[in-house]
């Protein structure tokens, strides 16, 4: 094997190099300062209709829908829990549509309506879910209570849609609105607490059905 000769520059050059692109002030801490800058500054336009209202932002386009209500509207109702979407704690509507606001980018819902725990009610005004989940007691520490009843109304108006879920027992027919069914659609909501039985309760009441 022929002898390459000595290299351009020395060990003691590269480590020194290399040392100085990792400081703080280096090139490494200037690109992070870089990505943090165009997350606050010049982002990508986003038009959205949340609760109503149109709403116009400018975000990194990597912003998921759950920061930009959070961070950049301030509506923290939608809660991050696992940030993963295995919680269900940042559920929101989308289109009348539930999702995991945590496992989608903002930038994907362009005037698109968005509905979240803050359009349902307010506390003079309360949404008939909010009330339910008030009566039957179903929330402990509140956390998950948010994506719970997004979740609630929005599960009820698959049912009516006719949507079947995995326990549907005949798909040519109106899926059933029994304990099977709610606990079903609901279980990609978790409730740490363990208030499930009381979640039923205020949503077969809203429903309209015996609890």
């Amino acid at each position: 094997m022929n002898d390459p000769g000595p290299l351009p520059v020395s060990r003691r050059t590269l480590v020194a190099a290399t040392a100085a692109m990792t400081a703080p002030g280096g090139a490494t801490d200037a690109r992070a300062q870089g990505t943090a800058s165009s997350a606050s500054g010049q982002g990508m336009p986003v038009s959205l209709r949340v609760n109503g209202q149109d709403r116009q932002l400018e975000i990194d386009p990597r912003t998921t829908l759950l920061d930009a209500l959070r961070e950049h509207l301030q509506l923290t109702g939608s809660k991050k829990g696992c940030d993963h979407g295995q919680c269900g704690a940042c559920t929101v509507m989308v289109n009348g549509t539930r999702i995991y606001s945590c496992l989608t980018l903002a930038v994907m819902h362009e005037g698109e309506e968005v509905s979240t725990i803050e359009g349902l009610g307010s506390p003079e005004h309360l949404h008939p879910m909010q009330a339910a989940f008030v009566r039957h007691d179903g929330y402990q520490c509140g956390y998950c209570t948010p994506g719970q009843i997004c979740a609630s109304v929005a599960m009820l108006e698959e049912i009516k849609a006719g949507i079947p879920s995995h326990v549907t027992a005949d798909l040519t027919a109106a899926p059933a609105l029994d304990e099977a069914e709610i606990r079903e659609r609901m279980s990609g909501n978790i409730c740490r607490c363990g208030a499930y039985s009381n979640i039923v309760g205020a949503i077969t009441e809203v429903a309209g059905t015996p609890a």
